[in-house]
């Protein structure tokens, strides 16, 4: 998984506090945590961890002065300056220890978490100082891996809770989908239905779009509505996205029905590619409109499977073709080909991905 390690992307440091430190640190491990703030002296046993704390022992070790980060850097020791933040100066401060070539910098800036930051990305950009900060919980997490767009190199996470870890990590993942051309097998008008807007907080781009589909392991790429037409303004920031009924992808894996969708949900935009990232709603508007049924089927390693989806039939829902051209679904006909999210079949339980038998038509 990306983002789990410092010097690939992102990096999440677990600090582990507790009475069952070990039943922890057991599960830390099998989530492919590698890096946790504990002093090394600990009877606990460590094997397997790359430690970051105070002491001397440690194999990054934190210093609270200049003179002392000096001194290690001299020695051939890897470490870094822990510096709170109380004015101007002391991003100053953090500039000097990334020219002293400091292995990373942990800022504590508990009252003022977002502006300092982001000056002290902005200053460090291009040296090779990582810039570490501390983080209260996972949604804390998300927010400092996003400040000024590029994010802190790292977050020191101090927590009891396996599950706070595990949300974090959703948040670091970068994820990527096999798309795959479906061919329509059948396009017909289906009533009156249910249609879900997803109004995101993001601008979307042309090519991207969410998975939506009325099974959930085949999902079709709803295209946002980025593109105008004669008789409508571009929304950018929207995804009409299908019938109350479909499923759509989260980005911890699971699935959420179109109605279950509210203002602060994370979900998935993805592209064209199959690149994804996470973005969150800002609104979602149901409303009863006239519905269009799309069939369509993809071979998977020489097993057919068919999936469907029911959209509002409208000139501005599209999906992606060839050529990254969007096929309206009010012009869409048998034979064409779109992008699609598919796999062999699997149940659900409560979203979850479970192994049991299903059909679904």
């Amino acid at each position: 998984m990306i983002g789990r390690y410092i010097g690939k992307g992102k990096s999440l440091i677990v600090k582990p506090i507790g009475s069952n430190l070990e039943q922890l640190l057991t599960q830390l491990k099998d989530e492919g945590i590698r890096y946790i703030y504990i002093d090394p002296s600990s009877p606990i046993s460590l094997d397997g961890f790359i430690t970051i704390h105070e002491s001397d022992s440690a194999d990054m070790k934190i210093c609270s002065s200049m003179d002392e980060l000096i001194k290690r850097k001299s020695n051939g020791e890897s470490a870094g300056l822990l510096i709170k933040i109380r004015g101007k100066s002391d991003e100053d401060t953090i500039v000097d220890a990334a020219k002293s070539n400091a292995d990373f910098v942990l800022v504590d800036a508990d009252d003022w978490r977002i502006i300092p930051l982001e000056n002290i990305i902005a200053k460090l950009q291009g040296m090779d100082t990582k810039i570490f900060a501390y983080a209260r919980d996972a949604g804390e997490v998300r927010t400092l891996f996003n400040v000024l767009q590029l994010g802190v190199d790292g977050v020191v996470l101090e927590t009891s809770d396996i599950a706070s870890v595990k949300q974090s990590l959703v948040y670091m993942q970068s994820k990527e989908f096999r798309l795959r051309y479906a061919i329509v097998k059948d396009v017909r008008d289906s009533g009156i239905g249910e249609r879900v807007c997803v109004d995101t907080a993001s601008m979307l781009k042309v090519g991207e779009g969410m998975l939506i589909g009325s099974r959930a392991n085949f999902m079709f790429l709803m295209h946002n509505e980025a593109i105008g037409s004669e008789f409508t303004s571009p929304r950018p920031f929207r995804v009409n996205a299908g019938a109350v009924h479909c499923y759509t992808l989260m980005p911890d894996g699971r699935t959420k029905y179109l109605s279950e969708l509210e203002a602060g949900d994370e979900v998935l935009i993805v592209d064209k590619d199959g690149k994804a990232r996470n973005v969150v709603v800002g609104r979602v508007k149901i409303e009863t409109r006239p519905m269009r049924l799309v069939k369509a089927e993809v071979d998977i390693d020489g097993v057919k499977e068919e999936g469907s989806i029911i959209v509002q039939n409208a000139e501005t829902i599209r999906f992606i073709g060839r050529d990254c051209r969007l096929i309206a679904v009010t012009d869409m006909k048998v034979g064409d080909e779109v992008l699609v999210y598919a796999k062999g079949s699997k149940g659900r339980h409560f979203g979850i991905e479970v192994d049991e038998f299903i059909l679904e038509k």
